[in-house]
């Protein structure tokens, strides 16, 4: 009877720390819209500034899309603390929602934040004159 006790308690605890290391090691994938992500500068601040941040394991940016994929630890951050992280490099960011591309109509980027930097990218594109006439650029 004692054998039978000694080894029930054995799997319980060999079962939970099996658990929690599940737990633990859990990881998430986002990728941010980096609007004024534009030379190789801006990748260089964004690796520095968060590839340091609590939980972050993997980053990736891509210049051309002006994405910035972070896989991160769920026990250690979140996206909105990442959001914060970028904002004190001084870049304003829109979480992509599952995985879709910036800069295609297949994106579910949050609407409201999206138009807002693309109204504030028209209003800077309408006051650059380009070989004496301005660039109008209207949002659909």
């Amino acid at each position: 009877m004692k054998r039978i006790l000694f080894v029930a308690v054995c799997m319980l605890f060999t079962l939970a720390t099996a658990f929690a290391q599940d737990a633990k090691n859990k990881k998430e994938t986002v990728t941010f819209f980096v609007e004024e992500m534009d030379c190789q500068n801006c990748i260089k601040k964004i690796e520095k500034g968060i590839a340091f941040e609590k939980g972050v394991t993997d980053l990736r940016c891509d210049l051309s899309t002006r994405t910035a994929k972070v896989t991160y630890k769920t026990d250690k951050t979140d996206c909105e603390k990442l959001c914060t992280a970028f904002k004190k490099i001084g870049l304003d960011v829109v979480a992509l929602e599952d995985g879709s591309e910036a800069l295609t109509g297949k994106n579910t980027i949050t609407n409201t934040r999206i138009n807002t930097i693309i109204s504030k990218s028209a209003l800077y594109l309408q006051s650059l004159p380009l070989g004496g006439a301005f660039v109008v650029w209207k949002n659909k």
